[in-house]
């Protein structure tokens, strides 16, 4: 199994979820965390990525750490000099379409938003409420152009589309697709060497249903053109995905891996969880199991079952345990007060 990971957590892609997988998978094999200074979430997140923004790390001592997966914009460099040269790079991508509707309703408090009822409104005339100098512009436009570090107001002619596409394929070792989620988890065991339990989850982070809101097509074709750098990397990386998928896992074992995929998160489900599923922050009865409510958005939970055994209790309440809560539990473990 690869223990040396560097995930990009690309904001609004499931990203949380598959932060939780490399939260359980370290914590189980007693890896490191790239931890931000001082135990904060985010590692300075807007700013581009500098090594220094990790604790414990030293210019002076070569400590490397296995796992870097928080929130950063990413720049290569100085991502090298805090994890091993073996280590693998990896991103989730989202629907730019799905991407920002979602960060519209998250990021309501931003520049861009604050002033308007819809994100029709925007749409009709984005240069009214976007201001390019702002600080907390990426979250109205190519959210994912600027995670991946580049600008998210750039030149959108096919020779800097091209370089920047190269720039992330000479970076990153494959790219997951959060649409194709389960599709996703198999390529991710396949690429890592990772047994089944270890790619397991439950979709963590997610919005509740009644907050979502479909875009008239018009609407859509606008958003693609506004978030035009961002339609480019998803439809590119999409494609090599499915090209992934063919060349080194083939239709029929893809077919009995997410079986497989499927029924042990159902079985999961049914030993570790009340009811059928997510619910919303209200009736979340653990206060400790309570994700963080931001924006418009409501942000759904879960509930472990009553009397479990130990062991079980402590597999399944890693499975809900939200980012922040499991974060700064791993963060006391790797640096004890």
């Amino acid at each position: 199994p690869k223990t040396d990971i560097v995930f990009l957590k690309v904001h609004k892609s499931a990203s949380s979820t598959v932060m939780n997988i490399l939260f359980r998978f370290g914590e189980t094999h007693n890896l490191t965390f790239a931890f931000p200074r001082g135990g904060g979430f985010q590692l300075f997140y807007p700013y581009h990525f500098l090594a220094r923004f990790v604790q414990g790390f030293s210019p002076h001592s070569p400590r490397r750490f296995n796992i870097l997966c928080h929130h950063m914009r990413f720049l290569q460099p100085e991502v090298q000099k805090v994890v091993p040269s073996s280590a693998v790079y990896f991103s989730i991508l989202r629907n730019p379409v799905q991407l920002m509707e979602s960060s519209f309703v998250y990021y309501k408090g931003a520049s861009a938003f604050s002033r308007v009822r819809s994100l029709e409104e925007f749409l009709r005339q984005p240069y009214r409420y976007y201001d390019p100098t702002r600080g907390d512009r990426h979250y109205a436009r190519n959210l994912m152009t600027f995670d991946f570090g580049f600008n998210p107001d750039g030149d959108v002619s096919p020779e800097r589309v091209q370089l920047m596409l190269s720039a992330i394929e000479a970076s990153f070792d494959f790219l997951l697709i959060s649409e194709y989620f389960d599709e996703s988890m198999v390529l991710l065991k396949e690429m890592l060497c990772w047994d089944l339990d270890s790619v397991v989850s439950f979709p963590l982070n997610s919005r509740d249903s009644r907050t979502k809101s479909s875009l008239p097509d018009s609407a859509v074709e606008k958003l693609k053109a506004w978030n035009r750098l961002d339609w480019e990397i998803y439809t590119h990386f999409n494609r090599s995905f499915w090209a992934r998928i063919e060349r080194d896992i083939g239709g029929a074992r893809l077919r009995r891996e997410l079986r497989a995929l499927r029924a042990r998160r159902a079985e999961l489900a049914r030993t570790c969880l009340q009811g059928t599923g997510s619910v919303g922050p209200k009736d979340i009865k653990d206060s400790s199991l309570r994700p963080l409510q931001h924006g418009g958005a409501r942000i759904l939970g879960y509930n472990l079952k009553q009397g479990l055994e130990q062991q079980l209790e402590r597999t399944c309440r890693r499975l809900v345990t939200p980012e922040l809560q499991y974060s700064s539990l791993l963060y006391k473990k790797q640096f004890p007060p």
